[in-house]
This record gives C-alpha cells, sequence and structure tokens, in this order.
C-alpha cells in the first residue's frame, strides 16, 4: 500500500487530496494544526486505520522536528506539502504590512522547503516530493499583475524548489512544482473556474503519470510545463 504525507490537510486542497487518495486505495498521513475536529477527521470516520491524522504547524520547526521524529523509519511514496495562506487580489506592496509579508512569505515559501529538507530522506528512490504552487508564481506570466505578495511568495518557492533540486542533481525521484488551476476553496473563492472535484483527481493523475521521471518539473493540472 502506497503512503502520502500531505502537510496542510485540514481544509480546501489538502483535504480534497486526502480523500483523492484514500478513495485510491492509498495510506494517507495527514496534518492538522490544531486540536479542533476538521473535514479530515470526518474522513477517518469513514476510511478508518488507512488515514493518519498528525498535529502539527508547519510554520513551526520544532513540531515538523517532532513529526520528522515520529515518522523515522516510515517510507513516503509521494510527500505533498499544500499548506497555504493568500491575502487577496488587491494587496500590493505599498498596502501590506511587514507582518503580514512576512506571514505570506514565512507560510508559503520557507516553512515548505524546511519541511522537504526534514522529510525528503524517507522518499524512496522511486517516489515523489511535490509542492503545491500556482500559475501566479510564474514570473514569465506574470503580464496582468495584481495578487502581488501571493505571486512574490509562489515564486519564491518555485524558486527554492529549484534550489533544492540543483543540491540534488542526479536524484532519481520525481520533484514536482504543482499549479492545480484556480478552484473554488475559501481561498479561491465561489468565482473560481474549477471545482475540487474537477482538478483535484486531474492533480493525482498528473503526478502518477510523472512518477518515475527523475527531475524537477513545474506542471498544471494538465501536465502541461508552465514557464518559470
Amino acid at each position: 500500500m502506497n503512503t502520502i504525507l500531505i502537510l496542510g490537510a485540514s481544509r480546501g486542497l489538502g483535504l480534497a487530496l486526502a480523500e483523492e487518495y484514500l478513495k485510491r486505495g492509498w495510506r494517507v498521513i495527514g496534518t492538522v494544526r490544531g486540536a479542533a475536529p476538521t473535514g479530515l477527521h470526518e474522513l477517518r470516520d469513514r476510511y478508518g486505520e488507512r488515514l493518519e491524522i498528525e498535529q502539527a504547524d508547519v510554520t513551526q520547526p520544532d513540531q515538523i522536528a517532532a513529526l520528522r521524529e515520529k515518522l523515522s523509519g516510515r517510507a513516503i511514496d509521494l510527500l505533498f506539502f499544500n499548506a497555504g495562506v493568500a491575502n487577496g487580489p488587491d494587496e500590493m506592496v505599498t498596502t501590506t504590512s511587514t507582518e503580514e509579508f512576512i506571514r505570506v512569505m514565512l507560510t508559503n515559501a520557507l516553512s515548505p522547503l524546511r519541511a522537504i529538507e526534514a522529510f525528503h530522506p524517507l522518499v524512496p528512490s522511486d517516489g515523489v516530493i511535490a509542492v503545491m504552487s500556482s500559475e501566479l508564481g510564474s514570473v514569465a506570466n506574470n503580464d496582468d499583475g495584481g495578487w502581488e505578495i501571493y505571486r512574490a511568495s509562489k515564486a519564491a518557492l518555485n524558486m527554492m524548489m529549484r534550489s533544492f533540486a540543483a543540491r540534488h542533481a542526479g536524484d532519481p525521484r520525481a520533484m514536482l512544482v504543482v499549479a492545480p488551476g484556480w478552484i473554488r476553496t475559501d481561498m479561491g473563492g465561489p468565482e473560481a473556474t474549477y471545482s475540487m472535484e474537477e482538478n483535484i483527481p486531474r492533480v493525482a493523475d498528473m503526478v502518477a503519470s510523472n512518477t518515475g521521471r527523475p527531475g524537477l518539473r513545474y506542471l498544471n493540472f494538465r501536465g502541461d510545463t508552465v514557464p518559470w
């Protein structure tokens, strides 16, 4: 039975990913920040022991270290960092506080790579390391502006993943920067183009089709390359 570790699985895309992989027969380890019940706990009522719920705030290195120690010796076939925050399309450098900028960058860029550094030794040579990015993180495609801080955080995430891949040149594992599409979630909003029922299975299919293909790729949910 394959195992996926989803960092940030309590709601939104992470919760949908957890359910999709459970439907596919995987064992899922999903993280939540707090002790309050979430949609992930409702999934456990349905799928039982194939779903493991771990409490860890991805922005707290000590909590990531504790989870890494707990999972020591486990094989993680797919490591998927999903946790992220957004602060709206109209937030600009001129209107964003230093505290908000740090919050977004910490959650969306620094924390994912800290977690990948911690957990990647558990991913076997035929496994996959993935981060949930966005097409808004593409520097080349930014012709319209907007979402300035969110764009910057995802571009930073993409760059850090390129640095990680460069430091692991020759690594046989697939590494994916995933652009899932504009999906109707609390973060994406009700006007988004796609539903989770449409795109999350496509994301899982795209990951499956790239399993066993070494190297880093920036791909959308269709498997198309996104310009860096």
